[in-house]
């Protein structure tokens, strides 16, 4: 396997692929989250994958970069990450009692190949009290994450009733598929 570049500051992401014993190195990467206005939703995060990739200069012999961002998606909007508590509280509210997906888009790119792909995953939560939402976002903190919720955390314990799809790809990186495509490599 070639040496794998991972251009994430998500936490979750390097705790997934150490999960599956996946080895790689950090690398940083400067890349802005803006997206064509009239772009559907899903399209989003593999879009921005696809640039954060575009914007790494490092050399990519014999490696293969990994980039991926995540999107939540509710009734035709995309709900980004909080700016504040407040927000956090309002998206939740938003989340609360509905299905959403998550988008999860991934491009692995190495010197002479790239692949990108969408995995979606529908996440559907039960009706959270005003308190519920208070305590998550005071405790837990979760203005690094889309929608203002890991699935890992507290409120996925006691909020998500059924998820249709994988359960990584909320966390932020559908790891199976990811290392399916990593194999593509191989030849």
């Amino acid at each position: 396997m070639l040496e794998i570049l991972l251009g994430s500051k998500s936490p979750r992401r390097k705790e997934l692929l150490k999960g599956a014993g996946i080895l790689f190195t950090l690398v940083n990467i400067d890349s802005d989250e803006d997206f064509p206005e009239e772009m559907a939703g899903e399209k989003v995060s593999e879009f921005l994958a696809i640039k954060k990739a575009e914007a790494y200069t490092g050399n990519l012999e014999n490696k293969i970069l990994l980039t991926a961002d995540t999107t939540v998606y509710l009734e035709g909007e995309i709900i980004n990450k909080p700016l504040n508590e407040a927000d956090a509280i309002a998206m939740l509210t938003k989340l609360s009692g509905k299905m959403h997906s998550v988008f999860t888009g991934v491009c692995l790119r190495s010197k002479s190949k790239e692949i990108s792909f969408t995995d979606k995953t529908n996440v559907y939560f039960k009706v959270l009290t005003k308190d519920e939402i208070e305590y998550y976002v005071k405790k837990f903190k979760p203005s690094d994450k889309a929608g203002a919720y890991g699935i890992q955390d507290w409120i996925g314990y006691i909020g998500v009733t059924k998820i249709e799809g994988d359960f990584f790809n909320v966390m932020g990186l559908p790891v199976n598929r990811v290392y399916d495509e990593l194999k593509k490599f191989e030849n």
